[in-house]
């Protein structure tokens, strides 16, 4: 398998990258980044590039499987717009570039609660983006819409208080279809899908994402 990924420096980004450089079956990994990456392999190609110029780097988006891991936060972005070019645009563009370079998988990290029809912004973004790649018509199309992401180091604070808040109520034995999931767990995940998924399209989500783990 040659695989393709944006967001390579992000949580999940980086643990996917790291699952990918380590398995047999997988050929090669090809990086999209803005900055140059530290990390050197012998199957790794890591291309910089301006995500604002697609007519630059559209041609070079070619595998077998596009991994779309990219993502920022509104206080990082600094507003809605820009928000949604990274989290919505860029990742688009690339599917659309992986569509006409032929590559048959796209597998999409979005948000539980996503939907075009709702009104919190960032669902509405995350949903509209899963139903704009839909209409690429990818031979495979696996959605993940993951619980609150567990992440080392983490600063953010609304998720560190909201896992400590939904780890309480797991240990009552609520909401345990919201349980934290760890950003490796999700890679594992994702990784194991792209490989052994049948073609189709494809939404997991907390529950499926850990039926994942345990066929993994």
């Amino acid at each position: 398998m040659k695989a393709i990924v944006i967001g390579a420096t992000g949580a999940t980004g980086k643990e996917l990258v790291d699952l990918l450089l380590e398995d047999t079956q997988v050929e090669s990994v090809t990086i999209f980044a803005r900055k140059k990456l530290s990390i050197n392999h012998s199957k790794l190609n890591v291309i910089q590039i301006d995500f604002n110029k697609p007519n630059e780097w559209d041609t070079l988006v070619k595998g077998d499987v596009l991994f779309c891991c990219l993502g920022t936060t509104l206080k990082v972005a600094g507003n809605k717009d820009a928000q949604w070019k990274v989290d919505h645009d860029y990742q688009l563009w690339f599917a659309q570039a992986a569509k006409i370079n032929k590559v048959p998988c796209c597998v999409l990290v979005s948000a539980l609660g996503a939907s075009s029809r709702s009104s919190v912004f960032y669902s509405r973004m995350k949903g509209e983006l899963e139903d704009a790649i839909d209409k690429l018509n990818f031979g495979k199309f696996l959605v993940f819409q993951p619980p609150l992401l567990l992440r080392e180091h983490t600063d953010r604070t609304m998720e560190i208080v909201g896992a400590k808040v939904i780890g309480f109520f797991n240990a009552l034995g609520l909401l345990k279809s919201q349980q934290p999931l760890a950003t490796k767990d999700l890679a594992k995940a994702m990784l194991f899908a792209a490989e052994k998924t049948p073609v189709g399209n494809h939404i997991f989500k907390g529950q499926a994402i850990r039926q994942l783990l345990n066929n993994n």
